[in-house]
């Protein structure tokens, strides 16, 4: 689709590649900022409502409705979990290649209603609904149990295929909101993701609290159906907002430039790169739209794909550029140099994930066993969860307000602290939080042991600092993950930010089963019996504590070394570079 340029000034425009619902230029002061990010945020809302309305009661639900002993739930636990947050890198891709994010957004949110749908189904049609739980081994009972197993299965599993393309798609179209080129608009996108995340604890509070109590309490149809409606009523608000929205289109795939940059590379092994970086290939008219990158020292193999090798031959020079796997730009080199740099964060944010990956299996079983009344009422265990969601909630109002602001006038910098230094202080905490957890769950077991039960404030504490934790690096990560990745791969960014806690959930499964194989030979027994009282969670949480420890010495190694991406702020629409 061409763009025509209207007459009006280009402060009224917005010149960053992206269009209105019509196709056209976007005019800054009816479309975009806050007045579209706000859709946004609330069908963001309606879905981590859904989410963790879900996730922190699954394994009550499995080992109270389906009846699996506690290392299985928390296996299928973690590999829903896992599954969730890997297929975004499906979800992502499709949508910044192909489908374009807001369409990705709208079909995902229909797949993730008809597995709603279907979970509430599996529990209200006679064939499908699980047996009374008073006689789980009889034979009918196991039949009843198979047939709500696989239909509740495959419903959390739909939600899963939703939740990926849902997940990277929204919080980068709402990301795009916010003009990268105008100061103002940048400032407030520095905010974008911490109000994101306000949005998001605030939908996981209500979530954990009145839609779990909900289903413990009158029913898990009630809850189910109820997020159901919910989800539906915000999508029906997301396409509300639709003429305020700023648009881009996809691009194709993210990876094919950065495969023929490192191909041509390799090809011009050989050859020397020239003293003066500016000699190297780059578009210098209107023959790029994007955003062009400034040259970087790092990872300076790379830079031979920019070498032109035909440079006093015009006719030779002109033939060459039409050859993509032999000529890259310094752009598209940087581009690869930002993702291949990009590996090595991703990998040393993996024990942060297995941390935090705790708070929906071992943490809520904790809490089942806990002394959790309050006068006459008794508070759900998964409903301990939003103590994590205030504390992130907490964290990111005082950041946002408070912390900022004072950092951005003692350092000059619009930031305030650089986002690796805010990724690796909420991983410190976070590491905290689980040593924590090993000493309180060390003397929640001495007082099991004399036959008494702790009361559910001893587990306050460890919920309360990993969200605190999680208010700098979670919030860190998704602002990394979208800002340093190329700007056409940006819903494959958050991709790769949920990743970071979906293949942790795998890895506490492996680490689980080799655990338990280890010490079930001892005298001991093993550290995950069937009952929590029986087993030794402090001790895992302890390995866990020591994982955190050593990986955050290589987090720290990487991070002071490590080079931002620069942007040359304008877009070439008509200006020579």
């Amino acid at each position: 689709m061409e763009i025509t340029k209207p007459p009006e000034a280009e402060e009224d425009l917005v010149m960053d590649s992206s269009v209105d619902h019509k196709g056209r230029l976007p005019r800054r002061a009816s479309t975009g900022c806050w007045k579209a990010s706000l859709f946004i945020i609330a069908i963001e809302f309606a879905e981590r409502l859904s989410y963790f309305g879900l996730a922190t009661n699954l394994i009550i639900y499995l080992t109270q409705v389906l009846h699996q002993d506690l290392k299985t739930a928390v296996r299928n636990v973690n590999y829903w979990s896992g599954v969730t947050a890997v297929i975004p890198l499906l979800g992502g891709f499709i949508a910044d290649a192909y489908s374009g994010r807001y369409a990705t957004v709208v079909v995902s949110s229909l797949i993730y209603i008809v597995g709603l749908l279907l979970l509430t189904m599996s529990q209200l049609i006679p064939g499908l609904k699980p047996c009374d739980e008073d006689e789980p081994d009889s034979a009918t009972c196991r039949r009843s149990l198979s047939a709500h197993a696989i239909a509740f299965f495959v419903a959390m599993y739909l939600i899963s295929f939703g939740t990926g393309g849902h997940k990277p798609a929204l919080e980068s179209f709402g990301a795009d909101q916010f003009d990268d080129n105008h100061e103002a608009e940048r400032r407030k996108k520095m905010s974008y993701f911490n109000w994101w995340n306000f949005g998001l604890c605030s939908g996981m509070i209500l979530g954990v609290t009145v839609v779990v109590y909900l289903a413990v309490n009158v029913g898990w149809w009630i809850g189910n159906a109820l997020l159901t409606c919910i989800m539906a009523v915000s999508l029906v608000i997301f396409i509300a907002g639709r003429p305020v929205y700023r648009y881009r289109a996809p691009e194709g795939s993210p990876f094919t430039p950065m495969l023929r940059a490192a191909v041509a590379a390799v090809a011009k092994r050989r050859m020397t790169l020239p003293s003066d970086a500016s000699e190297l290939y780059e578009l210098r008219k209107t023959e790029q739209k994007k955003r062009l990158l400034y040259h970087t020292d790092r990872l300076k193999f790379l830079d031979k794909a920019a070498i032109i090798e035909h440079k006093g031959d015009e006719a030779a020079f002109a033939a060459e550029k039409y050859n993509p796997w032999r000529l890259a730009t310094v752009t598209q080199v940087e581009e690869l140099k930002l993702v291949l740099s990009m590996i090595p964060v991703w990998i040393t944010a993996m024990p942060f994930g297995m941390c935090v990956a705790q708070t929906n299996t071992f943490f809520i079983k904790q809490c089942s066993v806990t002394d959790r009344r309050f006068g006459h009422f008794t508070i759900p265990a998964a409903s301990v969860f939003c103590l994590s969601a205030i504390g992130m909630l907490l964290t990111v109002t005082f950041y946002d307000k408070i912390l900022i602001p004072l950092l951005r006038r003692s350092t000059g910098s619009v930031r305030g602290i650089s986002i690796l230094k805010r990724i690796g202080i909420g991983i410190t905490i976070v590491a905290a939080g689980i040593a924590t957890a090993a000493l309180v769950e060390r003397r929640r077991l001495l007082e099991a042991a004399q036959g008494r039960n702790v009361s559910l404030l001893w587990l306050v504490p460890q919920f309360f600092i990993l969200g605190i934790g999680d208010g700098f690096a979670l919030v860190g990560l998704q602002e990394y993950f979208y800002e340093q990745v190329p700007d056409g791969m940006r819903s494959l960014g958050i991709a790769f930010y949920l990743s970071v806690l979906g293949i942790p959930n795998f890895i506490c499964s492996l680490l689980i089963t080799i655990v338990d194989r280890i010490t079930s030979k001892g005298s001991n027994g093993s550290w995950f019996a069937k009952d929590v009282n029986d087993s030794r969670l402090d001790l895992y949480y302890w390995l866990l504590t020591a994982i955190s420890a050593v990986n955050l010495c290589a987090y720290v190694y990487i991070a002071k070394g490590y080079s931002y991406k620069r942007v040359q702020r304008k877009v070439a629409n008509d200006m020579i570079l």
